[in-house]
């Protein structure tokens, strides 16, 4: 194993996609590599498979849950995880109280009920194949909260960069003079899923997972991560945090001239372990 991020292609890769119900086709916009969506009204699966693939994952992008960096924290990342021979499934996700194309607007867990959906179709479509959640930014707390729902699966780890967990909570902000985010639904959705703190046991995965921080983040600032930490220690958690001194916010796989070049090796190094592992622990 080492630590080479794949060398991606000129033109964007084909990916095979699975429609998860909803309203009109979506609109991908800018150039690759740097798509995004920012008008999602429906929920869709985007596969990016290999041959003989050891594991699957249910890969989130992050923009804050007002858009979704479809190319940098999606078909990157899903490049990345084929190289680890993982099938790498992007989630495209309504938005909380994002218009819904009909006059009103999305709930505040519509980014949830896709993620439900999604792993539904998972489940049902890769019965033998072992589930990893990931997700950068506001994706790494949808792929936080779609891990701690496991009737639908579940899944062998979490893996989770520079996202907001649990200090956008309106109770337990940093700072705390934060104003509260907009839309309301939004804010909603981030105080229904503190990951990581104690006082809120549904919010607390019960699987191994791993953290990337970037230290100086004034946009996720690292007691993210910190108090998930603690949480960690308390309850005796499984759980892997890294925090890299020069790393800006959305490092992802680009622009890695600090020590945070090694995250994607550290992070293929704890997956084997948590694959390994619960193959053993099957036998």
């Amino acid at each position: 194993m080492n630590n080479t991020v794949p060398v991606f292609p000129q033109l964007p890769p084909v990916a095979e996609i699975t429609h998860l119900g909803g309203n009109p086709e979506n609109t991908l916009s800018g150039e690759w590599p740097d798509r995004f969506y920012n008008n999602i009204t429906s929920a869709e699966l985007h596969s990016y498979k290999v041959e003989n693939p050891r594991a699957m994952a249910l890969l989130c992008a992050g923009g804050g849950y007002t858009s979704l960096m479809y190319d940098k924290e999606g078909v990157e990342i899903a490049l990345w995880l084929n190289s680890l021979n993982i099938d790498a499934h992007v989630l495209v996700h309504r938005l909380p109280g994002a218009p819904d194309g009909f006059g009103g607007n999305f709930g505040k867990n519509a980014s949830l009920d896709d993620g439900i959906r999604a792993m539904e179709v998972l489940a049902g479509g890769y019965p033998k194949l072992p589930l990893i959640h990931v997700g950068l930014s506001s994706g790494g707390h949808l792929a936080s909260v779609l891990s701690c729902n496991t009737e639908q699966i579940k899944a062998r780890g979490v893996l989770v960069g520079y996202a907001p967990l649990n200090s956008n909570h309106r109770l337990h902000k940093f700072p705390p003079d934060k104003p509260d985010y907009e839309p309301v639904e939004k804010q909603d959705f981030y105080d229904d899923w503190p990951i990581g703190r104690a006082e809120y046991k549904m919010a607390i995965p019960s699987l191994p997972i791993f953290l990337a921080y970037a230290l100086m983040d004034d946009l996720v600032p690292v007691q993210h991560a910190l108090r998930f930490v603690a949480t960690a220690a308390q309850l005796g958690l499984d759980l892997d945090a890294h925090v890299f001194g020069s790393a800006p916010h959305g490092f992802a796989l680009r622009g890695q001239s600090g020590s945070h070049l090694d995250w994607p090796l550290l992070a293929a190094h704890w997956v084997d372990r948590i694959l390994n592992y619960s193959n053993a622990q099957s036998l």
